[in-house]
């Protein structure tokens, strides 16, 4: 029986690859990249979360995602936008490292093992945002923040799941599930006296909040 080949390490590889990169550590609320900047760089998040965020015509702000460790960042510059569709702020203190955008294409063209995991990153990224829109039209206010929480904590990937989630005000949560800050907070107590999340030195998610999720 053929042994499992083991994942592509794309931290450490970028870290050693021979190109003009650099790593940056962001103080939380700090902007990494703002919307209309220009699309001149990709980036890898190696420690930290960062807040996706668009701002509308009439000056509304929407948050479309929060990505943590081992996520891409900035890649629709690969797509050829000129400027950045969205902004970029770090959520908690972040540490991501900012490859030049032909430097990224170089890599990709050069490193096939780079490139299936990048791809992979991006067909994940798709089913996600699938996903979130099915979340939106048909579930619940509490069954899309048990989802939000379990997705920050990475449940389900492969890497060892982050248990304890960066700081994130109930606002956040309330932009990202389409709600109000309220009933984030009533349901935030209430998964913590079922004793799904705990609050210790942060807030820890544990797995059995996933019967929220799976609950008819």
């Amino acid at each position: 029986m053929s042994k499992k080949k083991p994942a592509f390490d794309a931290k450490a590889f970028l870290e050693m690859a021979d190109v003009a990169k650099k790593i940056v550590e962001y103080p939380r609320a700090a902007v990494i990249f703002a919307q209309g900047d220009p699309c001149e760089s990709v980036m890898y998040i190696q420690k930290g979360a960062v807040r996706l965020s668009v701002l509308s015509h009439s000056g509304k702000e929407a948050i479309v995602a929060v990505l943590g460790p081992g996520d891409f960042l900035g890649e629709g510059a690969l797509a050829g936008p000129r400027v950045r569709r969205g902004t970029a702020t770090a959520a908690a203190v972040s540490t991501v490292l900012i490859v030049p955008k032909l430097q990224m294409i170089r890599l990709l063209h050069e490193e096939p093992g780079f490139s299936d995991r990048f791809v992979e990153y991006m067909l994940s990224r798709n089913i996600r945002i699938e996903e979130d829109l099915v979340d939106q039209l048909f579930n619940s206010s509490e069954k899309r923040l048990a989802r939000t929480l379990l997705l920050l904590a990475r449940y389900g990937k492969e890497d060892a799941p982050q248990r304890v989630l960066p700081k994130l005000s109930q606002e956040m949560l309330a932009e990202m599930i389409g709600t109000t800050r309220s009933r984030v907070n009533f349901f935030m107590n209430k998964f913590r006296k079922l004793g799904f999340i705990e609050y210790n030195g942060g807030l820890k998610i544990n797995s059995s909040l996933l019967s929220v999720v799976l609950h008819e």
